[in-house]
């Protein structure tokens, strides 16, 4: 087999806005590990990228010719067994999602692949086709990737004699984690405590959970189950059932759930997330391939913020809020359910995070991690200003 190069679907890329607008789909985190580490774990082979034109540099495809996964297409156990029987004049398809096909080093799309011999499967293990998926999958994907990251290998021990854990068995910790006083609790599905993390005291943990290298999980926190919080982050009050992909800080008391919030992002003290409507209704989200709201046909759904996004203390989302990129919420009341991206204000309006200022404060963030906002990651974020701008409806009547 050939290098990998997991491709971002065109069909599928815009239902997985405002995070594809920061990073190609292979770099979303469901479970604890990012799309591309499953691949690169499963096959043994080097990963790389084809995305959009603006994202390439950061994240660049290698030489030569290359066998193209769908980077929606989370593997499993048979995923290995169909990709390494393809051969160069077939393609794998699951119904009209081509999942798989050999691709020439000069090529930029998969154009060529609709005319190889197709073989169809009528199982696909999980496909992430809108944003949602990502903690609807997180407990499952937990699951896997504990087995992945775990065989062979032996945790760590807790020496702290006032934590108590339930079945130790599904229990894994790596070194330099420290856990104080803590319940941890895999009855229900494995956790995962990173590298150099912190467990501090009279947190609760439920699994299936995973705590992600160098991130610490605050006194008296609650985690749920299906929770991922991924590196570099530092977690607080009541989290269940979302993915938190890293370098973000939910570090006070007030609840998030059934949501999805992007790196580099921050929730401001009691921020509240409702989860679910009054009326126990189907949650509809803002669909950026429709330009309005869709239904999810999910009873549970939360928010889903992009990167770079903060919100102030006492914050309350609706059920269903989406947040693009850039954004900084503040305020009484409950901002609306759709935020663009570089948005600053509240319920009471909005008006343009404009990117000098913006820029300025995603320095000071991420120089706090010892970090510095690179060339390159400064001109996608000048593009991504740029490509949203039409969503900043006030700037058309100012």
């Amino acid at each position: 087999m050939d290098s990998i190069l997991l491709f971002d679907d065109a069909a599928i890329r815009g239902s997985l806005l405002p995070f594809a607008f920061t990073r190609p789909v292979a770099d979303f985190r469901v479970g604890i590990l990012k799309i591309s580490e499953k691949w690169e774990m499963i096959t043994g082979k080097s990963i790389s990228y084809l995305t959009q034109d603006y994202l390439q540099k950061k994240f660049p495809r290698a030489k030569g010719k290359a066998l193209a996964i769908n980077a929606a297409w989370l593997p499993d156990a048979d995923s290995l067994g169909l990709i390494e029987n393809l051969k160069e004049d077939q393609a794998l398809f699951f119904g009209k999602i081509l999942l798989a096909s050999y691709i020439g080093e000069t090529e930029k799309n998969l154009d060529l692949a609709k005319e190889k011999k197709p073989i169809l499967i009528e199982k696909a293990g999980s496909l992430l086709l809108k944003t949602w998926n990502i903690f609807q999958f997180n407990g499952d994907e937990i699951r896997k990737d504990f087995a992945l990251i775990t065989n062979g290998r032996n945790s760590e021990p807790i020496t702290d004699p006032h934590t108590k854990v339930y079945s130790p068995e599904n229990i894994f910790i790596e070194k330099g984690a420290t856990i104080r006083a803590a319940i941890l609790n895999a009855e229900n599905g494995p956790i995962y405590i990173g590298k150099n993390t912190e467990i501090q005291e009279g947190s609760i943990i439920r699994g299936p959970f995973a705590l992600c290298d160098h991130s610490t999980i605050n006194m008296g926190a609650k985690l749920r189950g299906d929770t991922t919080v991924g590196p570099h982050c530092k977690v607080g009050g009541e989290v269940s059932n979302s993915v938190i992909f890293g370098y973000s800080n939910k570090g006070h008391e007030g609840f998030l759930g059934n949501s999805v919030i992007g790196e580099w992002c921050n929730l401001g003290a009691d921020t509240n997330t409702s989860n679910l409507k009054n009326n126990y209704a189907p949650v509809k989200l803002w669909d950026y391939t429709k330009g309005g709201f869709a239904n999810t046909g999910l009873q549970f759904c939360g928010l889903m913020m992009g990167d770079h996004s903060k919100c102030g203390i006492n914050t309350m989302f609706n059920t269903g809020t989406v947040i693009g990129v850039g954004a900084n919420i503040f305020g009484d009341g409950f901002p609306r359910n759709f935020i663009a991206s570089f948005a600053w204000g509240g319920a009471s309006g909005f008006s343009t995070f404009q990117f000098p200022k913006f820029e300025e404060t995603a320095k000071a963030v991420m120089g706090r991690r010892g970090l510095e906002l690179t060339a390159e990651e400064l001109e996608i974020l000048q593009t991504i200003f740029e490509l949203s701008k039409n969503y900043r409806i006030w700037e058309k009547s100012s």
